[in-house]
């Protein structure tokens, strides 16, 4: 039964709302921002107009409006608003509102709006629970969720919803609210005869980061705490500085499981490889301003130097072995410095991917087709009897002209890693053109290719019988350790000792 006094506590209750809940719109014309999907004629207002919402889930960053929009949209469907939070609601919470929706809809058809706040808080046995209801019409969902759906929204709920993916709001967006609020008398800030700066105004809308919650709370702490007591119809002079010592220290998002870690970093190793340092440094400034591992930042610059740089600047990769091992040695702050002159020095460095490529392709020969077997002149031939097996043909290639010698290391005509004409793999390109004209005269017996030449710098005369085997020069180098191995006597087995005994 109502009470004599549910005004007058409500009335209390509203006053007691931050200006951001106090302010929120109520009609759909007075919302601000998302017109990608809700100014007249997109999607979402062609469905409220033929009241055909539908399940819905909305996703994006922090005070875009997706709690106030759902109310919205129960207002303009006449739908009973019920709200769930996915923190502290459980399975129980969730049965009820799911009961009494169908309840009111067999009754008189009354419909229901259900808003869960932080869905992806939900596992999915919970969400599964969703399920029925949602398909049958029984409520209407709108989900809510700061984290990729199609992470965290298991298939079946997804199948039934549509995504609107919300946007930070725009600058004049931001001021749009600011000035509501300050001259809003019933739910703003109009009484106290608050006077902008235009300069506070801008200032605020672009710290704000398109979050009108943060921009709102702002305002509020500035105006409430400047407030004169004892002259309380005095003007409210909202300066800049008043605006920035509100605000105090700026928040940065850097959530290390969420789309904001994910996308930064994307951000910081894409900028790398497109070799512009000074977007990179302020990707790598963002995600130490959000909190992020300076352990996990190391080993992405040291993964780079390898697949983005390569051989295209062999210095790269000890450079980046060397940052992990300073920011391991001296910690933040003053380990930025290190991360600084890596990320600088990587996107300034030649490109090349040509190592990466050729492994991914290595390993997509064998992952698809025929294990190729070890040439048997490249087996193991320490252990007496392995001529036994045909393990003998091996030539030491240190005791041949430009330490090469003609041989089939692979038994199969594939060339995998083919070097850029960047940086320092220039030199190894036309370096290993020379190496590869060597080998493939095993490869094609009694055949030199024309290019066929030892390595330049060493000695470049031809040979006089090409056909003939390419023979070892004078040997300047300690005996084989293979051959070694294969004099020295093969210990005992134990069961022969024990034969012995």
């Amino acid at each position: 039964m109502p009470s004599l006094f549910d005004s007058e506590e409500k009335k209390n209750r509203f006053a007691a709302l931050p200006l951001a809940a106090r302010m929120r719109p109520n009609t759909l014309e007075e919302f601000v921002g998302q017109r990608h999907f809700l100014a007249e004629g997109k999607l979402l207002r062609r469905l409220v107009a033929a009241d055909r919402i539908g399940s819905v889930i909305f996703y994006g960053p922090p005070g875009t409006g997706k709690t106030t929009l759902a109310y919205l949209l129960a207002r303009e469907s006449r739908s009973i608003f019920k709200q769930l939070s996915a923190v502290s609601d459980g399975v129980k919470a969730l049965r009820e509102v799911l009961t009494a929706a169908r309840e009111r809809l067999s009754a008189d058809r009354t419909r229901t709006l259900l808003f869960i706040d932080e869905i992806h808080r939900f596992n999915k046995a919970q969400q599964d629970v969703l399920l029925p209801e949602v398909e049958q019409g029984i409520v209407t969902l709108v989900g809510a969720t700061t984290e990729n759906p199609f992470f965290t929204i298991n298939n079946a709920l997804l199948s039934r919803s549509r995504i609107f993916q919300f946007e930070p709001l725009g600058e004049d967006d931001i001021k749009t609210l600011l000035r509501r609020a300050a001259a809003n008398r019933e739910r703003g800030l109009g009484q106290y005869r608050v006077h902008l700066h235009e300069d506070a105004l801008q200032w605020l809308a672009a710290v704000s980061d398109g979050d009108a919650r943060r921009a709102l709370a702002t305002l509020e702490i500035g105006v409430l705490s400047s407030v004169d007591e004892n002259n309380p119809g005095a003007v409210v002079e909202f300066t800049k500085e008043l605006a920035a010592e509100s605000m105090q220290r700026r928040i940065v998002g850097g959530d290390r499981d969420g789309d904001i870690h994910y996308d930064t970093i994307s951000a910081l190793i894409k900028s790398i490889r497109g070799s512009d340092p000074d977007a990179a440094v302020y990707w790598l400034a963002r995600l130490l301003e959000g909190g992020e591992e300076v352990r996990f930042l190391a080993r992405r610059l040291v993964i780079f130097a390898s697949e983005d740089v390569g051989n295209a600047d062999p210095h790269a990769l000890p450079l980046a072995v060397a940052c992990a091992q300073a920011c391991e040695l001296v910690g933040l702050p003053e380990c930025q410095l290190n991360l600084s002159q890596t990320v600088t020095y990587l996107a300034c460095a030649p490109k090349s991917n040509a190592s990466t490529t050729a492994i991914f392709g290595a390993r997509d020969d064998i992952r698809g087709g025929r294990i190729l077997p070890v040439p048997k002149m490249l087996r193991d031939a320490h252990y007496p009897g392995s001529e036994q097996f045909g393990h003998t043909g091996y030539k030491y290639a240190h005791d041949y002209e430009g330490g090469i010698v003609a041989a089939d290391y692979l038994g199969v005509d594939r060339e995998y890693y083919t070097p850029t004409d960047r940086g320092f793999e220039r030199q190894i390109a036309r370096r290993l053109e020379k190496i590869r004209a060597v080998l493939r005269q095993a490869k094609q017996p009694g055949e030199t290719p024309p290019e066929a030449a030892p390595p330049e710098g060493e000695n470049t005369a031809a040979p006089e019988e090409p056909a003939k085997e390419q023979q070892p020069a004078r040997q300047t180098h300690p005996p084989d350790p293979e051959e070694k191995k294969q004099k020295a006597p093969r210990p005992r087995r134990a069961r022969e000792k024990d034969q012995d005994k």
